[in-house]
């Protein structure tokens, strides 16, 4: 990071740890950036723009503002903030109440992440009913989920971005649980990003029917949408092609027969509607190994 998220050391009292994930860590792993706590010294504001990562923060004591999206949110104790930082934000403390500025210095606890998965993990954050701003009934959780998580960073622990990947997945499971709202229907939620039904609907489609043959005209024709806008929607979305994502569930349904029942691949193939051949060749593919070996290898 050549950037700080928070203004330069002159302007606060910090307790931050800036890391350097491994090579690994960034391309496999939510990995961290920068975590710490401060306490602002004096009113100050501060600007970012187009950083590859997320923030996440809780307002221990103090009061301040955050500009992000077209909105201007008022924060103070107990508030937290979740934002995607490659949109503009900025925010600033001691300028709400200028006759009493140091009373109303903010105290923050932080992390800086990101991650090969962040993007589509933060959509459904929002598709959940999440918000850049919000009050929580775990408060106490978060701050125990960000002290671990500066304690791993500073430790010389050999598996420590392994440690952290688990810690940050345990932050995203308490901002999820926080963001589901029930009065939310499917519809409307995805219906927050303007094509976000057509691509849920399309993969609650194929989770459904993936034992049939499918064709991207037949999707196309299905959710009345282009193919090749459907192709690279999908692939945002969800990382991976159509095909690909067929193919992962069709791969992952033989592995539990082969190794659950007494079905052969001719069976298999029939169900799938797929040549032997075929079947057999994009098992190899996949696992590294036949069918008749996984199922050896697993079985005895």
């Amino acid at each position: 990071m050549d950037k700080k998220l928070f203004p330069e050391l002159a302007f606060v009292s910090s307790d931050r740890i800036i890391y350097t994930p491994s090579a690994f860590a960034r391309s496999s792993l939510i990995h961290l950036q920068e975590t710490g706590t401060l306490q602002a010294l004096i009113p100050h504001k501060s600007e970012r723009n187009g950083l590859a990562s997320y923030l996440f923060f809780t307002v221990f004591s103090g009061k301040g503002k955050l500009s992000y999206g077209d909105k201007v949110y008022e924060l103070c104790e107990g508030d937290c903030v979740f934002i995607d930082c490659r949109k503009a934000y900025s925010h600033e403390t001691g300028f709400i109440h200028k006759e009493n500025a140091d009373a109303s210095l903010w105290a923050l606890q932080w992390c800086h992440f990101y991650g090969p998965n962040m993007n589509s993990i933060y959509r459904k954050y929002s598709e959940r009913g999440g918000r850049p701003v919000f009050r929580t009934q775990q408060l106490d959780k978060y701050h125990t989920v960000l002290t671990e998580l500066h304690s791993i960073a500073g430790s010389a622990d050999h598996v420590r971005d392994m440690r952290i990947h688990e810690k940050l997945s345990s932050l995203l499971v308490l901002l999820m649980e926080d963001a589901w709202d029930s009065n939310i229907s499917a519809v409307s939620i995805s219906r927050i990003e303007t094509h976000s039904v057509d691509i849920q609907d399309v993969k609650e489609y194929l989770d459904l029917y993936y034992m049939k043959r499918i064709t991207l005209d037949d999707l196309s024709e299905l959710f009345y949408i282009n193919k090749y806008y459907l192709l690279k929607l999908f692939k945002e979305r969800y990382g991976v092609t159509i095909n690909v994502y067929l193919n992962q569930m069709r791969i992952t349904y033989v592995k539990q027969q082969l190794r659950f029942t007494d079905k052969t691949v001719e069976m298999l193939s029939s169900e799938l509607q797929v040549e032997a051949s075929y079947l057999s060749r994009l098992f190899k593919k996949v696992e590294g190994v036949s069918p008749t070996q996984y199922r050896r290898l697993w079985r005895g």
